[in-house]
């Protein structure tokens, strides 16, 4: 598994926080996945308690998208 391959949690939030961070990274042309458990349960006819949704950017990434996230914090904040 390469380095580029290997996801790591960045950071965990409200669907709107993630939305705005996810923006940001686009920005900076950094990647970015997305877990959304709370959408996964609703599509399959569940429901979730945990309303919170996981970002994750590649290793190689991830010292540039801290200082984003660091950024995004600071002005919300």
């Amino acid at each position: 598994m390469s380095e580029q391959s290997s996801h790591t949690l960045l950071h965990l939030g409200s669907f709107i926080e993630i939305q705005r961070l996810e923006s940001d990274l686009d920005q900076a042309n950094i990647p970015c996945l997305i877990k959304n458990n709370n959408e996964s349960a609703k599509l399959a006819g569940f429901g979730a308690l945990n309303a919170n949704v996981e970002l994750y950017v590649f290793e190689k990434d991830f010292e540039n998208a801290s200082h984003i996230l660091k950024n995004l914090l600071d002005e919300i904040n």
